[in-house]
């Protein structure tokens, strides 16, 4: 009879101690936790993929847990998830430190291309515009991200008040390196990253070429950065090995 109505036995204790830690954290953090745990999700698969069961699992925690930090379910935290995301990147199109611009320029990429190989599928499907989480919300993130890249990158070249064609000359670039870092995903990354950053620099040394015969300032934006340059520099081998082939053609 004794033992029949003693207590139920208490709980084992790693769960004590899990729910008593789980307590302890401040609004702020578990939701910043909570957000990185996510975004960690969404970089691994496919966003459609990641349910809030997954979130919580990953988490530690409840899917009530999750509701009461995120009533909007899903899509908020996706979208608190993506400006997580949006923050990170648009840091890295700053690069700390004096260099050429071309040298400015292969610094961005190789921060914006650690960034992808960190949140692969995510970045993938976000690009894509495929996922089924995708909003007016979200899209407005991603130009803000873009809007970013364009302003950041002019001034890496030297440039403050860019006219319409250098303006579309730069995010015609932006654009290359977006399918770029996809088609680089795609292929399994089998193009060094390095090798890649530098192909992406010559890409826009040879745009800005192009588009410099038919524009003044493109012209004198490009004539700026190649001053600046070292004469074994990057953008001087491309220039000699350009001169080669078109000799060779004549």
């Amino acid at each position: 009879m004794a033992a029949s109505s003693a207590s139920p036995p208490d709980p084992p204790a790693p769960e004590r101690a899990r729910r008593a830690g789980y307590r302890r954290l401040p609004v702020q953090q578990r939701r910043d936790q909570l957000i990185a745990v996510a975004l960690e999700l969404f970089g691994s698969r496919p966003p459609e993929e990641v349910t809030l069961d997954d979130v919580a699992e990953a988490a530690g925690a409840s899917r009530p847990l999750v509701y009461r930090y995120f009533s909007g379910g899903k899509q908020q935290l996706y979208e608190a998830a993506l400006r997580s995301a949006a923050e990170e990147l648009t840091g890295r199109f700053t690069v700390p430190g004096p260099g050429t611009p071309t040298e400015q320029l292969a610094g961005v990429l190789d921060r914006y291309f650690s960034f992808v190989a960190e949140h692969a599928a995510g970045y993938g499907a976000l690009l894509r515009g495929g996922s089924v989480v995708e909003t007016a919300r979200t899209s407005a993130i991603i130009d803000e991200v873009r809007r970013v890249a364009l302003r950041r990158t002019l001034r890496h070249l030297g440039v403050r008040d860019a006219g319409p064609q250098l303006t579309l000359l730069v995010r015609s670039w932006l654009s290359v390196v977006e399918a770029s870092a996809l088609s680089w995903l795609d292929e399994g990354r089998q193009i060094p990253q390095d090798a890649l950053r530098d192909w992406l620099v010559d890409e826009f040394v040879v745009m800005a070429a192009a588009a410099a015969v038919r524009d003044e300032q493109t012209a004198g934006m490009l004539a700026t950065v190649l001053a600046l340059e070292s004469p074994d520099g990057q953008a001087a081998a491309l220039i000699a090995r350009l001169g080669e082939l078109l000799v060779l053609r004549t």
